[in-house]
């Protein structure tokens, strides 16, 4: 932990004046990307010829597009390695006194873990189906409601005073939080805050399903959340940045920080060797852990709904899901044959069905997630 060596006062900065740098949070989130991505450079190579000796390949659909087939034995569960280069550069470049930090690593390592299982089983029967979707959700949900439940009744457990305050309002994008935040009964913020976690890694998930496409927004997203968790806890000669733009102010959410900037570094490495045509794939291990963990900054700096915004791509991929499944069942009820909205299911499989260049999807979808992250921006000033 390097913060924790060099600056408090009976660290290096006591001797080295310039150290005190160490304290602004901004600098340690640079620096964090910086690891990350350097650790992304240096250990990606490495990483992808020991997949290959292991013989971890890719498993393909077989009702997938036809382009698809040709993906068949590259390197996977790469999200391993994103699951390196964003813990430790967190833990080194964080506050260890943060509980938020190691709440939010608590999950993003936890539902790695069950992807992790989850791309074993695939591997090893050479099925596309992997861990039973009810195991994976009970896993999930486990962990989920042991971390919301924790931030309800942390009180006196590490948990910060300015967040024990807020922590049962819900807050609305494009609304002042000082004009409208209801409070929220205790069970709908338990169950609420379930959904969250358990809504994002799996939306994550079902949007990894070409090179690039899931990492892409994945990095726009975190981001996005450097701003708003900086924002949330800045505070200046006694002013606070959230109070003046009608934000909860939440001081303590500042070390997400650097969370933020690992993902950014990790993800952006990862995305040298994952983009099309791609060298590695990431793999449930990657997307459930990086899904979990939006969900967990989305519920910590209370941008619930606007994370919705936020996130709009991985929204509509898991709505499209939902909507077939759907449909299908309900027109084989009714029918007795099922019968499909899109091409195929999640929609990105829709528009290569239509004949689009995997590419074009993938670049298309990452400029809507520019845009949705500008949105989403706007936020700020427009409450």
């Amino acid at each position: 932990m390097i913060y924790l060596l060099l600056y408090p006062m009976r660290g290096l900065s006591r001797h080295l004046s310039w150290l005190n740098v160490l304290r602004y949070i901004p600098f340690r989130a640079i620096l964090a990307t910086l690891t990350a991505m350097a650790m992304s450079f240096a250990m990606g190579p490495w990483f992808i010829r020991r997949l290959q000796e292991k013989q971890i390949g890719q498993v393909v659909r077989s009702d997938g597009p036809e382009t698809h087939f040709k993906k068949r034995g590259t390197p996977t569960m790469g999200g391993s390695l994103i699951l390196f280069t964003l813990v430790l550069p967190t833990v080194l470049w964080a506050d260890p006194h943060n509980t938020f930090v190691w709440l939010t690593l608590v999950v993003t390592v936890t539902y790695g873990v069950i992807g992790f299982i989850d791309d074993y089983l695939k591997i090893k029967h050479r099925d596309s189906r992997g861990l039973a979707e009810r195991y994976k959700l009970l896993g999930q949900a486990v962990v989920a409601l042991f971390v919301v439940a924790y931030l309800y009744w942390g009180e006196g457990h590490f948990l910060p005073a300015d967040w024990l305050r807020y922590r049962h309002q819900l807050a609305f994008p494009f609304v002042g939080f000082r004009h409208f935040a209801p409070v929220m009964p205790v069970a709908f913020w338990l169950a609420f805050g379930v959904f969250m976690l358990l809504a994002w890694s799996n939306a994550v998930n079902l949007t990894d399903g070409l090179d690039g496409l899931a990492i892409g927004p994945v990095i726009i997203n975190a981001g996005t959340y450097v701003f708003y968790t900086y924002v949330t806890g800045a505070t200046f000669a006694r002013f606070q940045l959230a109070q003046y733009l009608n934000l909860p102010p939440l001081q303590s959410t500042g070390e997400l920080a650097i969370y933020c900037g690992a993902m950014i570094g990790s993800g952006v490495g990862f995305l040298w060797f994952n983009t099309y045509p791609a060298s590695v794939f990431m793999g449930d291990v990657g997307a459930l852990a990086l899904g979990g963990g939006l969900g967990m900054l989305a519920l910590i700096t209370k941008n619930e709904f606007l994370s919705a915004i936020l996130g709009g791509i991985f929204v509509v991929e898991a709505v499209s899901v939902l909507i077939q499944r759907g449909w299908f069942k309900y027109t084989r009820f009714r029918y007795g044959e099922g019968q499909r909205i899109f091409l195929m299911a999640p929609i990105h499989h829709h528009f290569e069905k239509k004949g689009w260049a995997e590419p074009k999807v993938i670049v298309r979808f990452w400029i809507i997630a520019i845009i949705l992250a500008l949105i989403s921006l706007s936020n700020l000033k427009l409450r």
